[in-house]
C-alpha cells in the first residue's frame, strides 16, 4: 500500500522520516528525562538528527538537545558519542571544542533514539555573513581570528587521536554570552518565536503516532544576543571518529571534502573547488589544478577516467591566481594586503597536497609566521 502524505507550511525536516528508524517528534514545551529538560525552541535539523534549545531543569542553564534518528544502523552516532564521552574528561576544557554536558536513550513510538546535550552556542559562520556581511564574506581580519581559533581546536581534537570527519564552516559557531539567568520568555524572544506549521495527512486521516503534530522553523538569532567578537567552537560530530574506529567511508558533501576548503572559504567566501554538478571525478581533476604533489600511485587505478596529464607545472600559479583572482574582485571588502594573500596561498599550498602524510598539521599552521602575526 501506499504511504500517506503528509504535509506542512513549515519547509524543515523531511516528513517521511518521521517513522520507525527514524526522529523522534517533538513538541514545544514537553520534558525529557524524567522532567530534567524543557524543550522551548528549534535550533536545526540534519539527516540524522534535529537539535532543540532547551532548559535544564537542575542545572538551571539553556542547553543544546541533539535528538538522534533512531535507526541502527546509524554507527556514526554511536561513534560521535564515543568521542564526545573521549572529550568530555579533558580538563582544562578545550576553549574552540564544543563539548557534551549530558546523554540519555529517549523511548518513543519510532524507537529508542540517543540524546546528546551540549552547550548553547550561537550562530554558524554562514548564518552569520547573511545576517552581518551583505558582501557574502567575513571580513579579512576576523577570518583569520576565527581561522586560529578553529586551529586550536582542530589540533585538540588531534592530540587526542580524533578526526572530525565533518569540517567546514556551517560547523563553526559563534560561542554566546551566558544567559542562564534570563527568564525563558525572554530567552524565546532573543531566538524568535518558534513558527510552527502543522502537518497535514493527504488523505484526511489522522496522523500515525510517530507523526508530529506539527513541524518548528528552526531559530534565527536576533542581532542583540551574539557577537562576531566571541569566540568560535567546532561543532557536529557525528562524523567523528577515534583514531582506534576509523570508518570505511564518510557522509561529508563532497565540495567540503579538500582539508583547506573550510579554510580558504572563511577568507574568500567560497570554497575553492566548483561544487556545481559535482562529482568525484571533477573534484580529483580540480585538486589536480591546484595541488603542488601528483596522484598517488595508488589512487590512478580508480582515476584512470581523468586526465592523465602532471600538475606540477600549473599548481603553483593556479592556486595563487585562483585565490588572488577570488579577494581582489573590486566588489567585496578587501581589508587584506596582497602580501597577505600571497602568505595565505602559501599556507593553503601546505594543506593541497593529495598525499595527507605530507600535510601541514593544524599545529604546523599555527606556528606559521603568518597566524603568530
Amino acid at each position: 500500500m501506499d504511504q500517506p502524505l503528509y504535509t506542512s507550511t513549515i519547509d524543515a525536516e523531511p516528513l517521511h522520516r518521521y517513522r520507525k528508524g527514524g526522529y523522534h517528534p517533538i513538541t514545544l514545551g514537553e520534558f525529557l528525562k524524567d522532567g530534567r529538560y524543557k524543550i522551548l525552541h528549534k535550533l536545526g535539523w540534519g539527516g540524522y538528527s534535529t537539535v532543540w534549545a532547551a532548559r535544564d531543569q537542575i542545572e538551571e542553564a539553556y542547553v543544546a538537545l541533539k535528538v538522534s534518528v533512531s535507526e541502527g544502523e546509524n554507527d556514526g552516532g554511536n561513534r560521535g558519542l564515543q568521542v564526545m564521552r573521549e572529550l568530555s574528561p579533558i580538563h582544562p576544557s578545550p576553549q574552540h571544542v564544543m563539548l557534551m554536558l549530558d546523554d540519555f536513550d529517549l523511548e518513543g513510538p519510532n524507537g529508542t533514539h540517543k540524546c546528546l546535550v551540549f552547550e548553547l552556542l550561537g550562530p554558524s559562520i554562514p548564518d552569520t555573513i547573511d545576517a552581518r556581511f551583505p558582501d557574502g564574506r567575513l571580513p579579512g581580519k576576523l577570518a583569520k581570528v576565527i581561522a586560529k581559533q578553529a586551529l586550536f581546536g582542530l589540533d585538540t581534537l588531534h592530540q587526542q587521536k580524533i578526526g572530525h570527519g565533518d569540517l567546514h564552516t556551517r560547523n563553526l559557531a559563534f560561542t554566546m554570552p551566558c544567559m542562564d539567568d534570563v527568564p525563558e520568555g525572554e530567552f524565546i524572544e532573543i531566538l524568535g518565536k518558534p513558527e510552527i506549521g502543522h502537518v497535514r495527512n493527504s488523505d484526511g486521516n489522522a496522523l500515525d503516532p510517530g507523526i508530529p503534530e506539527y513541524i518548528v522553523r528552526p531559530a534565527s538569532y536576533r542581532t542583540h544576543s551574539w557577537s562576531s567578537s566571541y569566540p568560535i567552537k567546532i561543532v557536529d560530530f557525528g562524523e567523528s571518529f577515534l583514531h582506534t574506529t576509523v570508518p570505511r567511508t564518510l557522509h561529508t558533501p563532497l565540495p567540503v571534502r579538500a582539508p583547506e576548503g573550510w579554510l580558504f572559504e572563511l577568507f574568500v567566501g567560497q570554497p575553492p573547488f566548483d561544487s556545481f554538478l559535482i562529482t568525484p571525478a571533477i573534484l580529483v581533476g580540480q585538486m589536480r589544478e591546484m595541488a603542488s604533489d601528483a596522484l598517488p600511485e595508488r589512487w590512478q587505478d580508480s582515476c584512470k577516467t581523468m586526465d592523465d596529464r602532471t600538475t606540477a607545472e600549473i599548481s603553483g600559479p593556479a592556486l595563487q591566481e585562483w585565490l588572488e583572482e577570488i579577494y581582489f574582485d573590486g566588489e567585496r571588502n578587501e581589508d587584506l594586503t596582497k602580501e597577505d594573500i600571497v602568505k595565505f596561498g602559501q599556507i593553503i599550498g601546505r594543506l593541497l597536497l593529495f598525499e595527507p602524510s605530507t600535510r601541514a598539521s593544524a599545529r604546523e599552521i599555527l606556528n606559521d609566521p603568518w597566524f603568530r602575526e
